[in-house]
C-alpha cells in the first residue's frame, strides 16, 4: 500500500507548451499547466463542466520527453504526487502553490 501513499493520476489537456530548462547542476525540469474538466446535469436537468487548473512539474529525463512531446491543447494522462512549492510574494508573505510532481506520463491524443 505504500505505492498509494501521496499518488495522483490526472488525465487532461495542456493549458500551455511546457516551459522547459536546465539547471547549473545539468538537470533539466519542466514546468506546465493542465486542466481536468468533468461534466454533471444540475437540479434543473442543464448540463455543467466544472475545470480545475493545475500546476505540473517534471525533472530528469521526464522533463526532457515532454518538453520535446507535449504541446498545448494536447490530451495527457500524467502520474505523480502532490507537493506544495512555499515562496514568499512582493510584500513577504508566505505563500504556497500545489503541485504535480510527475513520475510517467502518457500522450492520450496523436502527436
Amino acid at each position: 500500500m505504500n505505492g498509494l501513499k501521496n499518488s495522483i493520476l490526472l488525465i487532461g489537456n495542456l493549458g500551455r507548451d511546457p516551459e522547459t530548462k536546465t539547471l547549473e547542476s545539468g538537470r533539466a525540469f519542466a514546468r506546465f499547466t493542465m486542466a481536468t474538466s468533468e461534466s454533471y446535469r444540475n437540479a434543473n436537468g442543464d448540463k455543467v463542466t466544472s475545470t480545475q487548473w493545475h500546476n505540473i512539474v517534471a525533472w530528469g529525463k521526464t522533463a526532457e520527453v515532454a518538453g520535446n512531446l507535449l504541446k498545448k491543447g494536447k490530451e495527457v494522462a500524467v502520474r505523480g504526487k502532490l507537493t506544495y512549492r512555499n515562496y514568499k510574494d512582493k510584500e513577504g508573505i508566505d505563500r504556497s502553490i500545489p503541485e504535480v510532481v510527475v513520475d510517467e506520463f502518457a500522450l492520450l491524443s496523436k502527436p
